[in-house]
């Protein structure tokens, strides 16, 4: 695990630098899920490709004590679970366009016993986002690529000091790309925080 994460942001007065020692449950405990992901990838040919940094994306998530989060990718849920372990009380509200991933999201997020605080939501994640309400402490996408357009609804969706966590950004191209790095340079939009992931995944608080 490759953890930086420094924080300016108005909540955090101090600068912190988290090196991947996480305080509360640990990601450890959904590795079998993790694990599951892989195997379901090689049987089912799809795109559900693992998340990397399960116990960083868990102590970046904690660090904000977060009451909502926002997830687009469910994949089979390893993600949804690790989110809703930041603190006792965190809600997810994890969107998956894929059938079949929805159901084995949904039957894993029960056998975890999670089921109060993650829902699955089916459909396109601009279709799904664009019909949930506001004022989310946390925003993670784990789609193939950033969209400009992903990027400005999350915006909209996050509270005014609320964190938009990327993975990603690496697979986007041209233009595309292009206009995702000249949103998040905006310093009156976004304050870069910090990345886990070895840095492929970043992370961003709204500003205003």
């Amino acid at each position: 695990m490759d953890t930086h994460w420094t924080d300016p942001g108005r909540r955090h007065r101090r600068r912190r630098v988290w090196t991947g020692i996480v305080t509360t449950t640990s990601a450890a405990r959904f590795e079998y899920l993790h694990l599951e992901t892989q195997r379901h990838r090689r049987s089912h040919g799809c795109d559900a490709y693992t998340f990397a940094d399960g116990p960083g994306l868990l102590t970046l998530a904690t660090a904000e004590l977060p009451v909502r989060i926002l997830e687009l990718g469910t994949a089979v849920g390893y993600t949804a679970c690790i989110l809703a372990s930041a603190t006792p009380s965190t809600t997810v509200d994890s969107v998956e366009r894929d059938p079949v991933h929805v159901s084995l999201a949904r039957e894993n997020v029960r056998s975890a016993n999670l089921q109060d605080r993650v829902t699955v939501h089916h459909g396109d994640f601009s279709a799904v986002i664009t019909g949930l309400d506001g004022d989310y402490d946390l925003a993670f996408f784990d789609g193939l690529s950033p969209t400009p357009g992903v990027v400005e609804h999350l915006r909209a969706l996050l509270k005014p000091g609320g964190v938009l966590v990327c993975a990603n950004l690496a697979l986007s191209h041209g233009a595309e790309k292009n206009s995702v790095g000249a949103e998040f340079a905006h310093d009156d939009r976004w304050a870069y925080v910090g990345s886990i992931e070895g840095g492929g995944t970043r992370a961003y608080r709204k500003i205003g």
